[in-house]
């Protein structure tokens, strides 16, 4: 193969590892104390940062997560296509009160749904919540304070 076809089969490779995911852009990242724990979650506020997910991580270490922010309250639903880590998703109101909590299973297509309108969901390791206390109806108090930053351009 010449240099030129070298460079072109090259070049398609990296498209491809880029159309299926293999890199992804970092998102910020914040801490967020929850029932007296502190987690780093990653901030997904954008429409393609909510549809990647924690999709592709083989990985995530206990005290990290991801929380989801929709612009007004709605019924919001996960699913875990291309996650390969099981994760526990927790649905938030506006009021920063834990909706409901649902144990999701890798790669599954089955679709877990807030108990009424959400604003925020967290996903965390599967069994987070539950060895930490964190329930339906728990306040999630710390979660004011984040996004308070968030509007302020800190992060």
């Amino acid at each position: 193969m010449s240099r030129r076809g070298w460079i072109s089969a090259g070049a398609a490779v990296l498209l491809l590892w880029f159309a299926i995911g293999g890199a992804r852009a970092e998102l910020p990242t914040e801490e967020l104390k929850v029932a007296d724990q502190i987690l780093t979650v990653e901030i997904a506020a954008t429409p393609q940062a909510m549809a990647r997910g924690l999709m592709y991580r083989e990985y995530m270490p206990e005290a990290h997560g991801m929380l989801f922010i929709w612009p007004g309250d709605q019924v919001v639903a996960m699913w875990m296509k291309n996650t390969l880590i099981p994760l526990s998703v927790a649905f938030i109101d506006r009021d920063f009160r834990v909706l409901n909590i649902a144990d999701m299973e890798p790669r599954s297509l089955r679709t877990h749904a807030s108990h009424g309108p959400a604003r925020y969901a967290l996903e965390v390791n599967q069994g987070w919540f539950g060895r930490h206390g964190v329930e339906t109806g728990t306040r999630i108090d710390d979660l004011e304070r984040l996004l308070t930053d968030l509007a302020g351009g800190r992060h």
